[in-house]
């Protein structure tokens, strides 16, 4: 069978001529070692071992379900399970829907999102950034900081509904532009349609893509690119001039700097002390009365821009130009998503907001800096610094409200300040309430690392830090400075623990909150999204071992036993054991094997 990576490569390849279109494609599908990939990219998330509407999980891998599957997918008798749905709370506290598929069709989900990704991504937009191989949240607040540079006018852009409205006839149509192979269209209706459970009860699925499914978020970009390609496109017909024109006050003024500083190069030696004082005075004076200027037209009728960034389904567009022209772009968007897209822009939520506000967007608060303070160049003159830049901030509820949530801050009266203990997690030990502190406060602060004002994260993890010190307080029934002393280690908070290698200290984090605008190149919002496939990993070569890591016996039929935590197991049994002294949440065992421990048999 052909590799994967070969296949992949080779779709992306034929992906960049954009009228290339794609055909038996469906037969990729009966390819076992792209199961086997889809596995191992699989096992390692929270959610592998959760059930779906059946019993079927990841627990029992074997080749011959693999093989069951791809069967069924052979005379397309395959038909995807409804999902269960669960509520999971928003930002907002409103409840999230969300799918929990079985774990086999998790498996031809990933296998088709693969193939999916490797056709669409190459045509992808560079505004795009959600579920995308090495971009993010922050790639593109990255974007906005170093390209909205002057714009005056924001446009925030959030589309209704829109993972629960993507019309189905509307996104099989623009699959069918490139994909011309109806086993592979008709395997993604089947996904589109399967439906979900809830409370017991079968819902049908008439729009929409399914809540938690591996799949879903390859199909809203591909949704969502005809937004791009429209907003590009509008963009180069707004866009006017090639600069601005010049603002004359500024440029006579300095012409006349520069006409007084000849004079006083012919002139110096004649002029006295007081004179040479005065004279520079003067041009001191003029240059403070220029740097208050702007060199350029900022309102230049002639020259417009546009520029546009997008994550899922918010967007932000920045303008240079009238309000007028912005609430005309507005509606002309509400138009294009209904017309072509069948989608409905968030009237509460789309906003035109003037660039010295703050806009709001993926959890940063955005302006454009009006920053007239000069910074000293090394040649000694100085300039403006970040006048009319985008700058990205932390907004000031954002972490009051993090407080809130994790039960770690209680508003008191005149809303003073007062920090809590947190009750759900005085039972567990001492370890793991300071790494549960530490996570938080990393947490938080790696995601705002890229805010000029990130400094003012400093106060959230003081807080966090005396509720901590009550959380251990109230564990022990004791009092805050004797836990101040029972806790300190080398003039620091910490926790003093034993490991095989000897004693280890967690002490409670000092991350400096400072700004970071690193982004790291594999950085990606979702479970992995990329086209670059590793070797075949430890997992896959013990699952085709076919030698039972159990009993021992070789040229068997394997499945893999899978356990959600480590921690879980307590040791008693002789697998349970081995699998501790290994740290594995993996065993191979023969069928026999698997099925006495499902049993209580096994040891």
């Amino acid at each position: 069978m052909r590799n994967p990576k070969v296949v992949l490569n080779n779709l992306s390849s034929n992906a960049k001529n954009e009228e290339y279109t794609f055909q038996r494609l469906y037969r990729n599908l009966y390819n076992t070692e792209f199961y086997l990939d889809a596995y191992a990219k699989i096992y390692p998330n929270k959610g592998s071992n959760t059930k779906g509407i059946d019993d079927d999980t990841i627990d029992g891998m074997s080749l011959e379900r693999i093989e069951k599957l791809i069967e069924k997918l052979k005379n397309q008798s395959y038909q995807p399970k409804p999902s269960r749905r669960v509520y999971i709370p928003k930002k907002n506290g409103k409840p999230r829907p969300l799918g929990i598929p079985s774990f086999e069709d998790k498996l031809v989900q990933e296998v088709a999102r693969r193939i999916l990704e490797s056709i669409y991504e190459p045509q992808f937009s560079d505004n795009s950034h959600a579920f995308r191989p090495n971009r993010s949240c922050h790639t593109a607040l990255v974007q906005i900081r170093n390209t909205f540079t002057g714009t005056r006018w924001f446009i925030e852009g959030d589309i209704k509904g829109f993972f629960d409205n993507i019309e189905h006839h509307t996104l099989i149509n623009l699959l069918r532009k490139r994909i011309k192979d109806e086993k592979f269209i008709n395997l993604i209706w089947k996904f589109l349609r399967a439906g979900y459970v809830e409370k017991w009860e079968f819902h049908k699925t008439y729009s929409g893509t399914p809540q938690g499914g591996i799949i879903s978020p390859i199909l809203s970009n591909i949704y969502l690119n005809e937004l791009d390609r429209y907003i590009e496109k509008y963009s180069l017909q707004y866009n006017k001039g090639k600069k601005r024109t010049h603002n004359l006050e500024y440029h006579n003024l300095a012409s006349k700097i520069g006409h007084r500083k000849r004079k006083n190069e012919s002139e110096w030696e004649e002029l006295s002390e007081e004179e040479k004082v005065k004279r520079l005075n003067e041009i001191k004076s003029l240059y403070k009365k220029l740097q208050s200027l702007d060199s350029k037209n900022l309102f230049d009728p002639e020259y417009r821009r546009m520029k546009y960034v997008r994550y899922a389904d918010d967007f932000l567009i920045g303008v240079i130009g009238s309000k007028e022209e912005a609430e005309q772009t507005k509606r002309d968007l509400t138009t294009f998503l209904a017309s072509e897209l069948k989608l409905e822009l968030s009237a509460e939520k789309t906003l035109i907001t003037h660039s010295e506000k703050n806009a709001r967007f993926l959890g940063y608060d955005i302006r454009v800096a009006r920053d007239w303070h000069r910074m000293k160049m090394p040649n000694g003159t100085k300039k403006r610094r970040f006048n009319f830049q985008a700058k990205l901030f932390v907004p000031h509820e954002k972490y009051i409200k993090k407080l809130i949530d994790l039960g770690a801050l209680k508003i008191g009266n005149n809303n003073g300040w007062k920090p809590v203990h947190r009750p759900y997690l005085i039972h567990n030990d001492d370890l793991e309430i300071i790494r549960t502190y530490n996570a938080e406060i990393e947490g938080l602060y790696n995601y705002y690392r890229l805010a000029s004002n990130v400094h003012v994260l400093q106060s959230f993890r003081q807080t966090m830090k005396y509720s901590m010190i009550k959380t251990y307080a109230n564990k022990y029934k004791s009092t805050l400075s004797k836990i101040i002393n029972k806790f300190s280690i080398n003039k620091n908070l910490g926790v003093l623990y034993e490991t095989k290698e000897g004693s280890r200290i967690a002490y409670f984090t000092e991350q400096r909150m400072e700004k970071n605008t690193e982004i790291k190149s594999n950085t990606v919002d979702i479970i992995g999204q990329t086209l670059a496939y590793s070797g075949r990993t430890s997992l896959i070569d013990r699952l085709l071992a076919e030698k039972c890591e159990w009993c021992g016996k070789q040229n068997v039929p394997l499945e893999m036993h899978h356990i959600h935590k480590l921690k879980d197991l307590k040791g008693k049994k002789q697998w349970e054991q081995k699998m501790i002294a290994r740290r594995r949440k993996t065993i191979a065992m023969c069928v026999k094997c698997h099925l006495d421990l499902h049993n209580g048999k096994l040891d």
